[in-house]
């Protein structure tokens, strides 16, 4: 089996869809993902998703089952240095969510005190709820660092959803503390992450990351990256407005 997270387009926040440029990516995206033999779709209830997930779905003739948990993970917390509610995601600076205990750890990520009092918790019960309902249309059930498998066929599914909450995804299907991927790792608009199954006991599957934020069907186009969602370098000699490597504007998410 294999799962496709993909990220939303180069999104226009103020009005929950795609920039021009976002358009540019989702056609290059839809490009790539008609050549996959996907057997179901699945998208976020959020505009810039399944703005980027219609163009795939129209050139295959499709339609997309929209899971309410696949919105953005909405888990917030106190920025202990303003008292201002974030999205724990990426807001929380490295030195400062690291020193949680367990935080790193994904079977105790969520006992951090930092989320005492917050939705964090319940937010990632829905999550977790969402993916083991998911996945149990395909007899997939999580047991430990496994999951026990009825029918493991040679498949295919796309989620279109959003970073925080394919971060998320991953982290359950595979055991690495959320926080950890959400700070150590940024998937770029469009990109695609890929896991897949490995049986190596019959009925007992492990997922495997075989691309992570991969952005193939932009270089091959000579489209450059959106940097949506990486913060703005604020260290002397580099501006945020300066471009970066690839000649886009730095920008924060």
């Amino acid at each position: 089996m294999r799962i496709l997270l993909i990220r939303h387009a180069e999104p226009d926040y103020t009005v929950d869809s795609l920039t021009p440029k976002g358009r540019t990516e989702a056609e290059l995206l839809s490009r790539r993902l008609c050549r996959y033999r996907i057997r179901d779709f699945y998208v976020s209830p959020l505009g810039r998703a399944r703005d980027t997930a219609s163009y795939t779905l129209e050139k295959l003739g499709r339609k997309a089952e929209v899971l309410p948990w696949l919105h953005e993970f909405r888990g917030t917390v106190p920025d202990p240095e303003t008292g201002e509610k974030r999205w724990i995601a990426w807001d929380l600076k490295p030195r400062i969510w690291s020193v949680f205990p367990g935080i790193m750890d994904y079977r105790t990520w969520t006992d951090a005190p930092v989320f005492d009092g917050t939705n964090v918790r319940e937010i990632w019960k829905e999550t977790t709820d969402g993916i083991d309902e998911l996945l149990g249309r395909y007899g997939f059930r999580k047991d430990g660092p496994v999951w026990l498998c009825e029918n493991n066929e040679d498949f295919t599914i796309a989620l279109f959803c959003h970073f925080g909450i394919s971060m998320a995804v991953l982290g359950y299907l595979t055991d690495i503390s959320p926080m950890v991927l959400w700070q150590r790792v940024l998937c770029m608009p469009s990109s695609v992450t890929e896991v897949v199954t490995e049986e190596r006991i019959k009925g007992e599957a492990a997922f495997r990351i075989t691309k992570l934020g991969d952005l193939t069907h932009l270089e091959a186009a000579g489209e450059n990256r959106s940097t949506a969602g990486l913060f703005p370098e604020c260290f002397t000699g580099i501006d945020s407005t300066d471009p970066d490597e690839n000649g886009t504007p730095r920008t924060p998410a």
